[in-house]
């Protein structure tokens, strides 16, 4: 079964691609789509995205629909996994713009005709590490490990996609598995 895994970003969108069987995951492609104009460290540490910056969302969004649609007609998966949105009560509205990310992929598997799995980051985290609550180091070295890499794979954003795609094969590998029921 091949498997594309999804973590949703604005600037950064992750994705990861597997082919699951019995010996195993592994690595068909992975990378990033890198989003809108490069940022200073300023820039980063100051709000996701100002009132101003509608034309910059919406053409990030039309940049990142028209790549990902590539990548699927490309690679024709069994299944595209996606992480679901978190929101951290400090930064509400990272949410908010996560959200318009997640509304463009979801609408382009939907239009693909795709199978859609969402999973939480700490089910995800917990599938590839044992521990919901790992942090992006133990992410990347776990999926290292767990697809055979030589090197840690980076961004974390690229990691976190495979992690996706790892969880979602491990959930369709279960014998429990309901792959089309609420996660």
């Amino acid at each position: 079964m091949r498997i594309i895994g999804i973590d949703p970003g604005l600037r950064i969108t992750g994705y990861g691609c597997i082919e699951a069987g019995d010996g195993g995951p592994v690595l068909i492609e992975a990378g990033v789509f890198r989003l809108g104009r490069a940022l200073s460290a300023r820039e980063r540490d100051e709000v996701e995205f100002r009132v101003g910056d509608a034309q910059s969302v919406s053409s990030r969004l039309s940049e990142l629909d028209r790549d990902f649609r590539v990548v699927l007609d490309r690679l024709r998966p069994d299944v595209v996994a996606v992480e679901a949105l978190f929101a951290h009560y400090k930064h509400p509205a990272t949410a908010i713009v996560m959200g318009h990310a997640r509304g463009v992929l979801l609408l382009a598997i939907r239009q693909m005709g795709m199978t859609l799995l969402e999973f939480k980051p700490t089910m995800v985290k917990k599938a590839v590490t044992g521990n919901g609550a790992a942090k992006k180091p133990q992410v990347q070295s776990a999926v290292r490990s767990l697809l055979g890499l030589a090197e840690i794979p980076e961004p974390a954003d690229m990691a976190d996609a495979l992690a996706v795609a790892i969880c979602a094969s491990r959930r369709a590998q279960s014998p429990r598995a309901d792959l089309l029921g609420s996660l």
